[in-house]
């Protein structure tokens, strides 16, 4: 079993939890890190994108010139791609990017993204993330003193303190325990969790099947 210290707002250590290897300590796997964060940011895409076709764009349908006679081409629309302000030819239409991922590798991907802040130090876990109040410089200056100004807070959906408390820091996000993701994790150079968080993490990543997708030879 790894070992995790467990600090308060103030910085100071309150004390040790021990992890599951199984999630905070598995082989590190980049290729599926990279796998997972594609697939993300392409479901995040709008695919709103759309050009005009010749059949769509505004322009006379009149034919430019008689077919014979005059020395050119024999162009029967302007409204065709070589001319301009005509319609494009095979242009960007409306679409969805987003494309499939098995739950075992976004599952793999999410242990090995924990198992890299865990080795590396850069995961936190705060004894208790509630707030007595909403205001960002409270939670500004302990980020401060943790030695995270810039980081991912994770806790339960329900802190309405602390998700308003992070709203105007430009550096910091907060992140529902529900929601958390290898996407998420990696954009921020800190994780800080709650305990409470941090063992419902490990009670759904510890729930799924551990092994590893098979590697294709």
């Amino acid at each position: 079993m790894a070992k995790l210290i467990v600090k308060d707002l103030t910085g100071a250590q309150v004390g040790e939890i021990d992890v599951a290897d199984a999630v905070f300590a598995v082989p590190v796997r980049e290729h599926l890190l990279w796998e997972v964060v594609r697939y993300q940011r392409a479901a995040r895409r709008a695919g709103t994108h759309s050009t005009q076709t010749r059949a769509e764009v505004s322009i006379t349908g009149k034919k430019l010139h008689k077919q014979k006679g005059t020395g050119g081409a024999r162009h029967g629309s302007r409204r065709a791609n070589i001319f301009r302000g005509g319609g494009q030819v095979f242009g960007p239409k409306p679409r969805n990017y987003a494309f499939h991922v098995n739950k075992k590798v976004m599952a793999s991907a999410l242990r090995t993204a924990l198992t890299l802040r865990a080795k590396d130090g850069d995961l936190v876990v705060i004894r208790d993330l509630q707030l007595s109040a909403i205001k960002t410089k409270t939670i500004a200056q302990a980020l401060t003193t943790l030695g995270a100004p810039k980081a991912l807070l994770v806790d339960a959906g329900d802190n309405k303190n602390l998700r308003l408390s992070t709203r105007n820091l430009t550096s910091a996000s907060f992140l529902d325990v529900r929601g958390l993701n290898v996407y998420d994790i990696l954009r921020f150079p800190k994780l800080l969790i709650s305990e409470t968080s941090l063992r419902a993490v490990e009670a759904r990543l510890s729930g799924a099947k551990s092994d590893a997708p098979k590697e294709v030879a």
